[in-house]
């Protein structure tokens, strides 16, 4: 702990404080040297020019000429070696060569000199032998202190210095230092029992620091082998104890003290021992060789060499690893010029520990300018004076540290989001900086001018000079405070900072929403600012001149039509221009293509009522009357949408209800089984946002633009620019928030009113613009109370949670720093950035500000199934990340899913509460445990992003979520004592308790479509043998049904290559008789006597169904199959059944007595994973035997199985099995769970899927039978504080991030039920959280919301009005038509081709339609007798399918069964006419007047149909009061099964005939049949037939 905390200190606040640079005692001198030189030089140049020379252009020149070509060749250097490295060419020289070299050397220059001298040429039999590995060690001793010659072994009087150079963490290095001090201490114990005395000096030092191995290639260092070094110090201790005597006793004895040992040398230290670690060598040629080379100067130059090396398990295949081989070094060679090159004896590592690699030449350009642009401003400050004294020191190091930073940045900085090295970190100091002298500079030429303007706005008298002195002063200071800013992480990357400050822009002067990345914040403001400058010159040309009361221009009408008009489109559309351009699902793109149509009618409707409205001077003439009834209206319907109706429907009203008062159908339910119903109170909450949004508040905005307007004209306040600017601003965003979320526009319109009209009426300058400043001053202050609300939460002191004993520790330093803390709360809501609990404690620090999708990265899931993943799926052990983590996150993706369907218009209805950008929600069900977090709120459409917890959490995951779904309603207690509660009311304590929460629950019983989970253990399932024997009883039929129902049966039957491997098959005394396939025990056909399976015993239980089955084949195809004892078919089934069976065998390890390996082995099989076996591999003439036979067969066997328990006796029926596995094989979906067809199978929403897990969890190995069931799941969302989300999410990223506790029950993630502490931060990122799944930002549009489609009959596009238009032109034409008695027109033609338009209309209003009017044209120009029609409403079916009808005369007619194939409007109407033929059988009519009738239901998806008063009369029947049958049609709801709803207007259809009537009653049919239509075919007849009225009757 107390090295990592030194290492943070050093690397994390240190080198935030110079930009980057630390001394690391784990890089080489070298390294370290060339950073403190390389600041100390960018520190002082500009410091000694700035005091050296005057403050002149030259001075200038001089130094950013000298810094950029500084950079410019440190960066050409770097990028050279980096690009040697990757493409150079490498040269490997053994030591043997550099070593004759070095002895020349060392032999002319002085004995006494230390040289290293390094050769493996001579070697003594009696050594180890020398071994390589990948991971290697170099041992290198060198002794030239003794001139002439001597012995081949150490002196005893010699100290040796030992160097080991290892690659570790400081910890790690102390703890291996402290063993090799006890290790030379026992050594030396044991030479002073032998009067041996040797002086030992150790130095351990660190060539590369853990960090900057993890931040290069993201792999840790193995210091397993360091512990070989202790045996070799030993050995050699030992070994050099074995000299003479003679030297000891002249040295004497001494106490070999540890602690005296860096002090004590001698001549002899010049021996030096230098051990080389060098880790992760990936060949041969990097790797080192553990050697031992003891060099003594004697004449014949011997050299000694002895080697030890460390195994290594991962290079198995070098089988020469135990030759001697001689040390080599690895050179680089690097072009200087063409033909010119030389060698670089160098590596990566050391070159990135020096300084930051640029990938590419951009970056390196990029780097360049950014050190030209802050040498240049930087040093443009200095000479114009802004600093003085110290302060231009201070500047200096400021200067500096931004461009060391571009050379080696901070890794971590405190403001990076990911780990190890972010390359965005390198540039964002430098950034700031030219951003912030910039405007420096600027404002110091603005305050030279000497006509700045004075000002007065709300009552204040505003001086520019002295604001804009304010603001540089203000700018130098933070400038000034750049280091301590970087180092508490108050200024994000770059790029983050970018989206952050657009977005802001956009949101709070243009009414925007959210950004979504860096492009999304430059193209929402973008449109924004066009849309400005557009509306801009309308708004400058109608308030140059005056107007009066009685005249409003045109033009300013025609900006109020162009202000909604953008207003409405801005607001329906998303700010990721992506959406328009990315191919997406076809209901999305449907949503889009449906919105865009949509504001084509919509704007243009809106410009023109717009315009008309203000041209006629209402809001002028009626002025006071006006505002104040909108004024009302507004707050009214606010008061009542926004606050009444929510709190009404939240699970505990006012936080004092025990319950709902407005409650949902499915309150009661335990399992609801349908949608959820449209309530009262959803349809009225629906119709006041849609008032309050298109008509309430647009009326205000356009009240307050006339006034305003009309009041600029005559008298300008700022200048007509300055007033033009702010007012189309104003108009824009109150205009375009209100459209996106009006939710508490209400609150904003009430404190506007009572600020500036009764508190300071005096400093009101205008409503339109009172209005604009205060919607942003009120977003403030409800972030203020909620991040108060937040902090109050946390630290209360009755429900704290300490994590650990720093939280403890923390608590009472936090009280004293209350007004700090207050401090810190205002400006994190002023800058929109979040308040962190430091390492959760109850200390808050402020966070850098973030936008509101707060992540930087784009972060979500990758589910690794067979399709992304490589063949090691197939091998014995799991593949890596398919856990159960993995497989379980397709729920939650189908869960992503199922809100983007329905969640704008669940919002929309209320279901969820008052919303806003931002918030964050929880959904909890019984195992699914998800955070949803709303980014983007537009008109219509809502961006969100779910976060799914895991399934099994932890403790304190457990704990939270029994604090979300434990109910308070049974609490009694009040205070210590619990005298109860009022009826349909909390106790005193429970409401207490509810208030001190960061979180509240809104709904209960929120329906979405979902699977519900059923686990069975298969080990309990297959305990038995007899069971296993039926699992395998199920999988041989299951082959044989698949086998008979195969398209290619009659293919594999006459193929002669299978037929002439199937031939052993087909003798009847071939007996299997592998014991570790069949046993008697899994086998029904197994036979004893014969120690195998057989033909006979196969043909004795399987013949039956293997006949069965092909009789059923033969039914069907209506061809003969040959399926007796000795046919082909037989002889494949058998063969079949024995490669199965040998299959599981084998992948069960020939074990399959065993519960364990059988079930491993049919784990195998139900994955895809088949071993054939020699004998089989006649298979592989069609692989589809395997894929489409036997492995679908091991699928349907375990379902079959599953049932067995539940209907024992149907199963054991060959009908009743063969329809199961029919069945089965249509409707239900059995695979792998990494098979890509499971994931489409989810995503598809089948009913049923069925799947075989293996689970390795903790220890336990199991086997579990999943079987899904899609149905409606029932979720609690629970609304979380998003200041807290925010701030537990900053909290946790800084942690892990910036001070690297890696701890795993670190105190941060302890739970705290008041905040769902733990919940919130395992949802971060990973690897900052630990979520089973992050869904991609996905968007939901309401369009796809079936019941909200169902109110509002869906968006209004030109087709659906002409539609309409059709309608009703053919309905006014046919009463026209009627009320001419005389005019002999057909009604029943004319309804029929108006049913027949409307219905073409919706899908092909342009062709359809037409034809359809052309039809009823033609119609109309035959003459009828006169009919009596009652026109009834109409209603849109959706699609059409044909009922029976029903005979009901005597001998009226014979009237065909319409088919049950789906019938559709979209066909002509002549096809309908043909559907029914009558034959008629008629004399004299009696009655003339019949009726029928189409009658629509209130529902969009329901009809009927009811034919009455048809009368006909018998022939020869001439009474008048004879009355004739009656009959009625009647047609049930239509309904189509989707996501896309439309509506078609049909008209009802009158049919009569004129001589004779055929009645007909068709049943009513069920919601998922169609309409059924029945026309009568008409007749002529001569005009002197007399009509005679008859009654009607209506059934």
């Amino acid at each position: 702990m107390g090295s990592q905390v030194v290492q943070t200190l050093r690397q994390g606040v240190w080198a935030s404080l110079t930009g980057g640079w630390y001394h690391d005692p784990d890089q080489n001198k070298f390294n370290n040297c060339c950073h403190l030189y390389l600041w100390i030089f960018l520190l002082m140049l500009p410091l000694s020019l700035h005091l050296a020379l005057p403050p002149t252009t030259m001075a200038l020149s001089i130094y950013c000429t000298s810094i950029t070509v500084f950079f410019i060749l440190i960066k050409m250097a770097n990028y050279r070696l980096h690009l040697m490295f990757d493409e150079g060419e490498v040269v490997v020289r053994s030591l043997s060569d550099l070593s004759k070299a070095q002895e020349k050397k060392s032999n002319a220059s002085d004995s006494c000199l230390p040289s290293i001298l390094l050769s493996s040429t001579m070697f003594q039999p009696n050594l180890m032998e020398e071994t390589y590995c990948s991971d290697e060690i170099e041992v290198v001793l060198v002794d030239t202190c003794t001139p002439g010659p001597t012995s081949a072994h150490l002196d005893d009087s010699d100290t040796v210095k030992i160097i080991i150079t290892m690659s570790c963490d400081p910890q790690t290095a102390a703890q291996l230092e402290e063993r090799v001090k006890q290790s030379l201490l026992e050594n030396v114990q044991v030479r002073k029992e032998k009067n041996v005395q040797r002086l030992l000096l150790v130095s351990v030092v660190k060539s590369i620091s853990k960090s900057d191995l993890e931040a290069k290639e993201g792999q840790i260092p193995n210091e397993s082998n360091f512990l070989e070094f202790v045996s070799l110090l030993g050995s050699l201790s030992l070994r050099g104890g074995g000299g003479s005597t003679q030297e000891e006793e002249k040295k004497g004895k001494k106490d070999p003290d540890y602690d005296s040992l860096p002090s004590q040398t001698s001549q002899s230290e010049s021996s030096m021992l230098q051990v080389i670690c060098r880790p992760e060598a990936t060949n041969k040629e990097e790797a080192y060789t553990f050697h031992t080379v003891h060099s003594k100067h004697q004449p014949g130059g011997n050299v000694y060499a002895c080697s030890l090396s460390e195994e290594d398990s991962l290079d198995e295949s070098s089988e020469t690893s135990t030759q001697e081989k001689p040390t080599k070094k690895i050179y680089y060679k690097l072009q200087l010029f063409p033909g010119k090159w030389i060698n670089i004896l160098y590596d990566r590592l050391t070159l990135l520990a020096l300084l930051d690699r640029n990938q590419d030449v951009l970056e390196n350009v990029v780097a360049i300018i950014m050190a030209f642009l802050v040498s240049f401003l930087g040093f443009v400050l200095l000479n114009h004076g802004c600093f003085k004294d110290f302060w231009v020191f201070q500047f200096c190091l400021v200067i500096a540290s931004c461009q060391y930073s571009l050379l080696k940045s901070v890794q971590p900085d405190a403001a990076s989001p990911t780990h190890g090295h972010n390359q965005l970190v390198a540039y964002s100091r430098a950034a700031y900086f030219c951003i912030f002298c910039a405007l420096i500079w600027l404002l110091e030429q603005l305050l030279r001018r000497k006509d700045l303007p004075v000002s007065t706005l709300y009552g204040v008298t505003i001086i520019c000079y002295d604001i804009l002195r304010f603001a540089r002063d203000l700018l130098v200071g933070f400038t000034y405070c750049f280091p301590v800013t970087f180092l508490v992480g108050l200024f994000p990357q770059i790029n983050t900072f970018t989206i952050y400050l657009l977005e802001q822009i956009d949101i709070h002067f243009f009414g925007g929403t959210a950004a979504t990345s860096l492009i999304s914040a430059v193209y929402g403001i973008l449109r924004s600012l066009i849309a400005l400058s557009l509306l801009y010159g309308f708004c400058f040309g109608a308030l140059k001149e005056p107007w009066d009361e009685q005249h409003t221009p045109a033009l300013f009408s025609g900006f109020c039509g162009l202000l909604v008009m953008f207003s409405y489109h801005l607001s329906r559309q998303s700010s990721d221009p992506s959406v328009l351009l990315e191919e997406e699902e076809e209901e999305q793109e449907d949503a889009e293509k449906e919105i865009l149509l949509s504001d084509v009618v919509v704007c243009s409707v809106a410009y023109i009522l717009t315009f008309a409205i203000t041209a006629s001077t209402v809001f002028l003439s009626l002025k006071p009357f006006v505002t104040i009834v909108l004024y009302a209206l507004a707050g009214t319907v606010g008061f009542v949408t926004h606050y009444l109706i929510p709190q009404l429907r939240k699970h505990h009203p006012w936080l004092w209800v025990s319950h709902p008062v407005l409650k949902t159908k499915e309150y009661y339910q335990f399992e609801p089984r349908e949608d959820a119903v449209l309530m009262w109170f959803e349809r009225l909450y629906v119709g006041l946002l849609c008032f309050e949004k298109y008509v309430v508040y647009p009326a205000i905005v356009l009240s307050a633009l006339t006034n305003d307007g009309f009041a600029l004209s005559h008298r300008k306040k700022l200048g007509i620019h300055c007033d033009v600017l702010l007012t189309t601003i104003a108009g824009l965003k109150l205009l375009r928030s209100s459209f996106c979320d009006p939710s508490f526009q209400f609150l904003t319109l009430l404190f506007t009113l009572i600020f500036f009209y009764f508190d300071c009426p005096h400093a009101s300058e205008s409503f339109l613009l009172d209005f604009f400043v205060m919607s942003i001053v009120f977003h403030k202050m409800r972030e203020l109370l909620l991040k108060l609300h937040f902090i109050l939460v946390y630290i209360a002191p009755w429900q704290i949670a300490w994590g650990s004993a720093f939280h403890a520790f923390a608590q009472p330093f936090a009280v004293p720093h209350s007004a700090m803390l207050l401090l810190q709360t205002l400006v994190t809501t002023v800058f929109y950035m979040p308040l962190a609990p430091f390492l959760g404690s109850a200390i808050f620090i402020s966070s850098y500000p973030r936008p509101i999708k707060f992540w930087e990265r784009n972060y979500n899931t990758k589910r690794i199934d067979n399709s992304n993943s490589r063949l090691v799926v197939f091998l014995p052990f799991p593949l890596p990340g398919c856990d159960d983590n993995n497989l379980n996150s397709i729920f939650y993706e189908y869960l992503t899913r199922s809100l983007q369907h329905s969640l704008c218009g669940d919002l929309m209805l209320g279901r969820w509460g008052n919303y806003s950008a931002g918030d964050c929600f929880i959904l909890a069900s019984d195992y699914l445990n998800a955070l949803v977090h709303l980014i983007e709120i537009g008109n219509g459409l809502v961006t969100f992003q779910l976060r799914g917890l895991e399934f099994r959490g932890t403790y304190c995951q457990q704990r939270e979520v029994e604090a979300i779904t434990e109910g308070v309603e049974e609490d009694d207690g009040c205070c210590c004592c619990e005298p109860g509660h009022l009826p349909h009311m909390l106790s005193c304590n429970a409401a207490f308790n509810l208030r001190w929460l960061a979180w509240e629950v809104m709904a209960t019983k929120y329906l979405l479509e979902g699977y519900s989970i059923s686990e069975n253990n298969a080990a309990t399932m297959l305990q038995v043998y007899d069971l296993r024997k039926l699992l395998v009883t199920y999988y041989l039929k299951s082959i044989i049904y698949f086998l008979v129902h195969s398209p290619k049966l009659s293919t594999w039957l006459k193929d002669a290559a299978i037929q002439e491997a199937l031939q052993a098959y087909t003798k009847w005394h071939h007996i299997e008789r592998d014991p570790q396939v069949f046993s008697a025990k899994i086998d029904e056909d197994y036979v004893h006597c014969l120690q195998g399976v057989t033909r006979a015993s196969f043909c004795n239980v399987y013949l039956e169904w293997i006949q069965y089955c092909a009789g059923k084949m033969e039914t069907k195809t209506q061809q003969p199959a040959d399926s007796d004892e000795d046919s082909p078919l037989v002889t494949l089934s058998y063969a079949l059944s024995v490669l199965g069976r040998r299959s599981l065998g084998t992948a069960s390890h020939n074990m399959s007595n065993s519960l364990e390996s059988f079930l491993y082995g049919f784990n195998t099989l139900f994955k895809g994973d088949f071993r054939i076996a020699t004998k089989d591999e006649w298979v592989f003439a069609d692989l589809d035997l395997l894929q489409k036979v036997v492995a679908p067969a091991v699928r349907m066997s375990l379902k079959l199985h599953q049932d067995h328990f539940t209907c024992l006796e149907e199963t054991e029926e060959a009908s009743i099995l063969y329809e199961a596995i029919t069945n089965y094989s249509s409707s239900l979906v059995i695979c792998h769970e990494s098979d890509p067809a499971w994931r489409k199978a989810v995503l598809s929403s089948r009913d049923t899927l069925l799947t075989l897990r293996h689970m390795i969890d903790d220890g336990t190995d199991e086997y579990k039978i999943i079987m899904l069931y899609k149905r409606h799941l029932s979720f609690k969302v629970i609304k979380i504080n998003k200041e807290c989300v925010r701030g537990l999410w900053a909290g946790q990223q800084q942690e892990l991030v910036f001070l690297r506790n890696r701890n795993p029950e670190r105190g941060s993630i302890q739970n705290s039920k008041q905040a769902l502490r733990n919940m919130v931060n395992s949802s971060c990122d990973q690897p900052l959280g630990y979520p089973m799944y992050v869904s991609p930002l996905t968007t939901s549009y309401a369009g796809t919301h079936r019941t909200l489609r169902s109110i509002g009959g869906g968006a209004l596009s030109l087709d659906a009005i002409r539609s309409w238009l059709c309608s009703k032109w053919l309905r006014v034409r046919k009463d026209n038509l009627t009320s001419c008695n005389n005019s002999g027109t057909n009604m029943e033609d004319v309804d029929c081709a108006a049913a027949g338009s409307s219905s073409l209309s919706h899908n092909r209003p342009s062709s359809v339609t037409s034809n359809s009017l052309m039809f009823l044209l033609s119609l109309g120009r035959r003459e009828y007798r006169s009919r009596s029609v009652q026109p009834q409403s109409q209603r849109p079916p959706v699609s059409s399918q044909s009922g029976p009808i029903l005979d009901s005369g005597s001998n009226h007619g014979l009237v065909q069964r319409l088919s049950n194939s789906q019938l559709s409007f979209n066909t002509s109407i002549a096809s309908i006419f043909s559907q029914v033929r009558t034959r008629v059988v008629a004399a004299r009519v009696s009655s003339s007047s019949s009726t029928l009738s189409l009658l629509f239901g209130k529902r969009s998806f329901s009809s009927g149909l009811v034919i009455s008063g048809l009368s006909a009369a018998e022939g020869g029947n001439t009474t008048d009061t004879q009355s004739s049958s009656s009959v009625n049609i009647a047609i049930g709801p239509s309904h189509r099964s989707g996501s896309r709803w439309t509506s078609e207007p049909y008209e009802s259809i009158d049919a009569t005939d004129s001589n004779a009537a055929t009645t007909v009653r068709d049943g009513a049919q069920s919601s998922d049949q169609g309409l059924s239509q029945g026309l009568d075919r008409t007749q002529e007849e001569s005009p002197s037939t007399a009509p005679e009225p008859t009654d009607q009757k209506t059934a």
